[in-house]
């Protein structure tokens, strides 16, 4: 690869000589590929980094607002000023849901028309189901947490959608060396999203306080204001964010691997790595090449090899290993911080002082557990992934949450006893939430965009997420059904058990991906690279 300037020199000698030859070609798309793998990082890839990471920050921001939301929306419309088992299963459950429909939906389109076709819609879906939510109402006829459930849905598949694009479109634009601390970089705007939703609320709060304390206790229709502010914040990043995505280029491997057009991609490698745009000359003749393409055939033949289909399994399963304790935790921090007493507002306080304060104490507590452990674990991940590698930082990260959960669920009866106890048990908390992304959380994202042939990466980035929210559904679900098993949440210590184990499944999981540090995405693949291109494709015959 050291010698593309050669290979691009050596394709320019066949410019107006009619059709170039397949080994020409073949050099051509090798050349282009070089100089993306080696480029030096630029403001092209700071700016794809920015606006795939705001993304993944409104998506943080509207999956985790709803965990404080859910406590809101309970002294609102709940019986006895909280809401029941089903319905605070159902608004959290519908994004996961819509996120894994999302997810194998904008995977596979992602594939078939484009990475830069469906950059914006699925941003576009998440708009205006975040307004939804914030307008809904209620009448005889209508319950307003049946809207939630069907707005937070329709929601789920937007954010499913970000997942595969913004995953392949950072990958497929990085250079080898700096592509794991570009999608790190990306995905670690989840722990803003999630930091960003406790801040606002609590800012909320905090804003509220005098006409909290003045509502009438049977009603509270200030707090009915400030769910409905909390959720519908969550537009605004992607509306800022909406114009980048829909301009942004087309990446080079799509449209030499899959609309097979090697000379646009060429012409577009050169001018996003030296100008940071991109230009399409609608006139331009259009030479498609022969490269193997994605067919239903094609698809289950490249899988029916195991060293193809164990990378598939062990990317799904490890993402679904780890989603059960991620969404689990992340969906129900209220619930377990309530659980084992921690902030508690004192018995003594009553009618609009005691919702006050235990909104506060929620928001509070969320805003602890995203600095101590969230946001430093994305940010250790991303000063070691291009050093250590991928699975090493995987295997660390579910070994110590199989610990760190061991210590949590058969010591919880414990941890809860006392209030130095239970600080303690918060501490093991954030200590889990940070080895999830200076771990797996972090690496189930980033295998999956680097292991797969381009024509099959956004797909199969698509199927390994939604396995993952499928562990999250089973979790959530869980967690509704199991929490209070022998009394109110005094099942929560036999949950966190239950999590020990699936991390401890994700540690053999995670022998199944392959090592994709300082790797080209063509090596990965475990597809022969020389000869990819046969030559210029046949014209089709005019049928008789």
């Amino acid at each position: 690869m050291a010698s593309y300037a050669v290979d691009k020199a050596s394709t320019s000698s066949d410019s107006g000589k009619g059709h170039a030859s397949g080994y020409t070609l073949d050099e051509k798309r090798r050349a282009a590929l070089a100089e993306v793998d080696n480029a030096k990082f630029s403001f092209f890839h700071l700016k794809v980094c920015l606006v795939a990471g705001v993304g993944f920050f409104t998506d943080a921001y509207d999956i985790f607002a709803i965990n404080i939301a859910s406590t809101m929306l309970g002294y609102v419309y709940g019986k006895g000023q909280k809401l029941s088992t089903n319905q605070d299963l159902g608004v959290k459950v519908a994004t996961p849901i819509g996120t894994l429909f999302g997810q194998l939906l904008f995977g596979w389109l992602a594939d078939l028309v484009g990475r830069k076709r469906m950059y914006g819609v699925e941003l576009m879906i998440i708009i205006v189901a975040t307004f939804g939510q914030a307008v809904s109402g209620e009448a005889h006829a209508v319950n307003v947490i049946g809207v939630l459930i069907v707005w937070r849905g329709l929601m789920g598949i937007g954010i499913g959608g970000d997942y595969p694009l913004s995953a392949v479109i950072s990958s497929e634009f990085a250079a080898t060396h700096i592509r794991g601390r570009l999608m790190t970089a990306v995905f670690a705007n989840q722990g803003w999203g999630q930091f960003t939703a406790a801040l606002v609320a609590f800012i909320i709060v905090a804003a509220y306080k005098k006409s909290l304390l003045a509502d009438d206790p049977a009603v509270l229709p200030h707090v009915d204001q400030m769910w409905r502010i909390l959720i519908g914040l969550g537009c605004i990043p992607g509306v800022l964010a909406l114009y980048f995505r829909l301009t942004i280029p087309e990446t080079p491997r799509f449209t030499m691997d899959i609309e097979r057009n090697v000379q646009q991609a060429a012409q577009d490698v050169d001018n996003f790595l030296t100008s940071g745009t991109f230009y399409v000359d609608p006139d331009a003749a259009i030479e498609r090449v022969q490269a193997p393409k994605a067919t239903r055939r094609d698809f289950f033949q490249y899988y029916s090899h195991w060293e193809n289909l164990k990378v598939l399994i062990g990317c799904s399963y490890s993402w679904f290993a780890l989603d059960i304790a991620f969404y689990g935790l992340g969906l129900n921090s209220s619930i377990i911080l309530n659980a084992i007493g921690f902030g508690n507002p004192p018995k003594t306080l009553k009618g609009t002082m005691a919702v006050y304060v235990n909104l506060k104490n929620i928001c509070l507590g969320n805003l602890i557990l995203s600095v101590a452990g969230l946001i430093p674990g994305y940010w250790a991940s991303f000063l070691v992934i291009d050093r250590w590698g991928r699975k090493p930082i995987q295997f660390m990260g579910f070994t110590m949450l199989t610990i760190l959960f061991c210590c949590m669920g058969f010591g919880y009866d414990r941890l809860i006893a006392t209030p130095a106890a239970s600080k303690a048990f918060v501490f093991l908390y954030c200590l889990a939430n940070f080895f999830q992304n200076f771990g797996p959380n972090t690496t189930t994202f980033i295998v999956p965009g680097e292991a797969f042939p381009t024509r099959y990466r956004s797909t199969s980035h698509g199927i390994s997420a939604a396995s993952g929210k499928l562990g999250a559904v089973i979790a959530q679900v869980g967690f509704a059904r199991l929490k209070d098993i022998g009394g109110s949440n005094a099942f929560v210590g036999h949950i966190l058990e239950i999590f020990a184990f699936f991390m401890l499944t994700g540690i053999f999981s995670t022998m199944l991906i392959p090592e994709t540090n300082q790797k080209t995405l063509e090596d990965l693949s475990n597809e022969d690279q020389e000869g990819f291109i046969q030559g210029p494709a046949q014209p089709k015959q005019p049928s008789a």
